[in-house]
């Protein structure tokens, strides 16, 4: 399985869009027809054949378009690999001798069959028409597909360094209560003091080492477990956490450093606070190509119930989903009386072996 980081740089140098898809396709097929309207109400002087001369003029940017689209879907991986800049001006020149190539085939192809398709421009006229209408639409296009990319880059650029953000974003009494603990079992119980240091090591190795975009669900699921256990340590009984995510598929990839904070959201807001404690319950399903991720935890309210907090987590994870699934995915909060819930509703992604 290749690594989240390396799939995360791919997606940063990714300079075109993927013509082989079918919402570019019709996004083409769209943008031609309106072309051609354009094109055809530019040239319309005799009443009456405005129909026949858009479905001439259709059929001839359609089929521009379509090959323009079918040759960039064949040589993307090439164009990618020679980079941003030097790719879209050859994708350009490409595209312009490609129009050129075809002007000349319709023009060879109406003075054979000229009943069937007729020109009214001299050749001349009509290849110096083809070539400065084309050139300025394909340099438009190039030049929002350039800057669509570098969008697309500055934004993997900034859910980088978010990840980054939730690296850091140990609270320190978090790491002060577990030191504490830790000392205390050194002296009454060796084994599971060694245990804690192991799973603290576990944790900061997962929060701390090398960013990554996604994960797999398993290992997501692994880091907000050794967190668990550390915390049980020192809470006890207070703390108790009901895990039913038996329907998620283990395989599935999910934002890292994701569940672990809203997990540390529910304790340190709801379960520290609440004097015989509780129970934080996370529930998985599956309905369909999405999975849902249900985390609660209950709350008490009144004087001293409430601990301020700056809220980076939750805004940082719920901008990653939106930039990680395009706006498929969804963060919910629900904040009731005596619960608090956070909802992810994802789609159901896994990489190939």
């Amino acid at each position: 399985m290749p690594a989240a980081a390396d799939i995360q740089k791919s997606e940063s140098d990714v300079y075109l869009p993927d013509f082989c898809a079918a919402p570019t396709i019709f996004v083409i097929v769209l943008v031609a027809a309106l072309v051609s309207i354009v094109l055809t109400l530019a040239a319309h002087t005799v009443p009456g054949t405005f129909l026949t001369e858009l479905a001439k003029m259709s059929m001839y940017v359609m089929w521009l378009g379509l090959l323009g689209a079918a040759m960039l879907c064949r040589l993307r991986p090439w164009l990618e690999s020679i980079g941003g800049t030097r790719a879209f001006v050859t994708a350009f020149v490409l595209l312009e001798l490609m129009c050129l190539v075809l002007a000349e085939a319709t023009w060879q192809m109406t003075s054979r069959y000229g009943l069937a398709v007729i020109i009214d421009d001299s050749h001349n006229m009509f290849f110096l028409k083809t070539f400065a209408i084309s050139s300025i639409v394909v340099a438009l296009t190039m030049r929002y597909l350039y800057v669509a990319s570098e969008w697309r880059r500055s934004i993997v650029l900034e859910a980088q360094s978010r990840v980054s953000a939730l690296q850091a974003l140990i609270r320190p009494h978090f790491l002060f209560n577990s030191m504490n603990t830790i000392a205390a079992l050194t002296r009454t119980d060796p084994r599971q003091a060694e245990e804690a240091v192991e799973d603290l090591a576990d944790l900061l190795r997962a929060n701390l080492g090398n960013a990554k975009d996604r994960t797999t669900l398993k290992q997501e699921l692994e880091v907000a477990a050794i967190y668990q256990r550390i915390e049980k340590l020192r809470l006890g009984d207070r703390l108790n956490v009901r895990w039913d995510v038996g329907d998620l598929p283990m395989r599935a990839l999910i934002p890292s450093l994701t569940i672990q904070p809203l997990l540390e959201n529910a304790i340190y807001h709801g379960i520290e606070l609440i004097p015989n404690g509780g129970e934080v319950r996370v529930r998985g399903t599956r309905e369909g190509d999405m999975l849902r991720i249900e985390i609660r935890n209950p709350v008490t309210r009144g004087a001293g119930s409430k601990r301020d907090g700056n809220k980076m987590a939750m805004s940082n994870i719920q901008q990653r989903y939106e930039l990680a699934y395009n706006g498929l995915a969804k963060v919910v909060v629900d904040d009731l009386v005596d619960e608090f819930c956070v909802t992810l509703t994802f789609p159901h992604e896994e990489h190939d072996r």
